[in-house]
């Protein structure tokens, strides 16, 4: 039997078409508490698939810390690539004072 179709608005965001994406983000509660209850629900889908398993490891905090990481590096770039300059070609070396 085929399955009975599901509304735009009730998709999730992978099962959504390009054409469909307008019509997927108008239904979207985009007030406050809608945003604040989007994070929640992220962050708890993270904590029972990564951190609340039975036999858990280190991959759900090291996911973190990587992230964590990666996002500090993108915040202090601005601030590295005005105080040194990489060279134009592959030969070249020069040291940053």
């Amino acid at each position: 039997m085929a399955d009975r179709p599901v509304p735009v608005i009730e998709k999730r965001l992978m099962d959504v078409k390009l054409g469909e994406l307008g019509t997927w983000l108008g239904g979207r509660d985009f007030t406050p508490n809608g945003l604040l209850s989007a994070v929640r629900r992220g962050h708890d889908r993270y904590y029972n698939k990564y951190i609340n398993v039975k036999k858990g490891g280190i991959g759900g905090i090291a996911m973190v810390l990587v992230g964590y990481v990666a996002l500090s590096y993108l915040w202090e770039y601005d601030h590295i690539s005005k105080k040194c300059t990489l060279p134009h070609s592959l030969f070249t070396i020069s040291f940053c004072n």
